[in-house]
């Protein structure tokens, strides 16, 4: 099949599975994975080479526009200290203990590669965990979290990666200058993403009585905001966020119900053809990653990548944890009038470890892993490549197939409801 046709083909499976994933039950995200990896090793499937940059283009920017228009600003703004925690802290606490068991685990893992493989996975996609559990009854705040954790996380993964990196490529490690970067690209983000929805506001403002333009400059923004901001080489995704947040704010003044109404309904399937395209390409891709290992390396590397998942769980179920106390602390040492932490911001017990199980990887992970360089500058390979890429993509399997099939139980055995 030609690679347009395929497209299509996978379109049709993805709107007929969500049907039967409903009528079955069965989480959706888990069965496209699945279905996709059944698919990949069909004889005349044809290998669809992901282009990493398509995927930060085309993928990245919609669904960082829709799920920052959609989040709850009460809740993300009552636990922002919660988020940012888990969006930055965690994720270079993550790079370094999947650095560290890395380099102690796999033969020829030097610590620039180790710290390459553990930027790869550090950044969690809270797409899978939403979508598991939607209907479970999981209270908003949690999933604020969730969704607040991963707009802002893969910039910080990405920071971490570029990083590690121009480590392999001889570059020295200086840590005030990875920070004062890391700070650069932060703020050029906020910027960019501030002054674009500006511009946006004004357009809107113009011609919000043509529902077609509207629609139209609505759709159009969140790529042209991640190409510039990008271009100036400040982060994207904070910029897309800003503007998605930025967005949410101005729809409530000026736009009229049906406006509203017809713009969600077209994003919605958007986000639900992006969303079923993500997780069949995961599935697709393993056949042709595998085919690039030796055979006898492909059960140690497995074994290598359970390890690393469960490396990743429990730094973060300790991260997550050691939030909760923080909080608490912070809540009771101060007085009510001087109180920094709301009573609405304190995690339980509960919670907690349904947000720890909730760090599944996604497709930001697998188009990190694949835009690996191929040769290094003098012209060499680039060291274990196809290790670091299978590795990344079996954790990004056990994460999303593991965690996401015992999340729904682990939710129901918890008893959590809506508050």
């Amino acid at each position: 099949m030609e690679n347009y046709t395929i497209i299509i083909f996978i379109l049709a499976i993805v709107i007929g599975l969500s049907a039967f994933a409903e009528k079955s039950k069965l989480p959706y995200p888990i069965l496209l994975v699945i279905v996709g990896v059944a698919i990949g090793f069909i004889p005349t499937m044809n290998e669809i080479e992901i282009n990493p940059d398509i995927i930060f283009l085309i993928f990245l920017p919609p669904l960082l526009y829709d799920a920052s228009f959609n989040i709850s600003p009460k809740h993300f703004k009552t636990n922002l200290s919660t988020i940012s925690t888990l969006a930055i802290p965690l994720v270079f606490l993550t790079t370094f203990w999947i650095a560290v068991a890395s380099h102690c685990l796999i033969p020829g893992m030097s610590w620039p590669l180790s710290f390459v493989l553990g930027a790869i996975l550090s950044a969690t996609d809270a797409v899978a965990a939403v979508n598991i559990t939607k209907g479970l009854g999981i209270p908003e705040k949690t999933i604020t979290i969730l969704e607040g954790e991963s707009l802002i996380n893969d910039a910080s993964a990405l920071v971490a990666y570029r990083f590690a990196v121009a480590a392999v490529m001889g570059s020295t490690f200086i840590i005030w200058k990875a920070t004062l970067n890391f700070v650069f690209l932060l703020v050029g983000g906020f910027l960019v993403g501030f002054v674009m929805g500006k511009i946006l506001a004004f357009i809107l403002g113009k011609v919000r009585k043509n529902i077609n333009v509207t629609v139209s400059f609505m759709l159009l923004m969140p790529f042209v905001t991640y190409l510039v901001a990008e271009h100036l080489h400040v982060s994207g995704v904070i910029a897309v966020v800003i503007l998605g947040l930025a967005m949410a704010r101005l729809s409530n003044k000026i736009f009229p119900e049906n406006l509203k109404n017809n713009s969600k309904s077209l994003w919605d399937i958007i986000i639900f053809l992006l969303n079923g395209l993500i997780f069949i390409l995961i599935g697709l891709n393993f056949r042709y990653i595998l085919k690039n290992i030796d055979d006898g390396m492909i059960l140690p590397y497995i074994g290598y990548a359970a390890i690393i998942t469960i490396v990743a769980l429990l730094t973060r179920m300790v991260r997550v944890f050691f939030q909760k106390k923080n909080l608490q602390k912070s809540f009771l040492k101060n007085s009510t009038k001087k109180r920094k932490v709301s009573e609405h911001a304190l995690l339980d017990t509960k919670n907690s470890f349904i947000i720890s199980w909730s760090g599944m990887r996604g497709i930001v992970s697998l188009a990190i892993a694949l835009g690996l360089p191929k040769f290094l500058e003098d012209g060499t390979p680039f060291p274990q490549r196809n290790a670091i890429i299978f590795i990344s993509v079996v954790v990004v399997l056990m994460t999303i197939v593991g965690q996401g099939l015992t999340l729904p139980w682990i939710v129901k055995k918890l008893n959590i409801r809506e508050e």
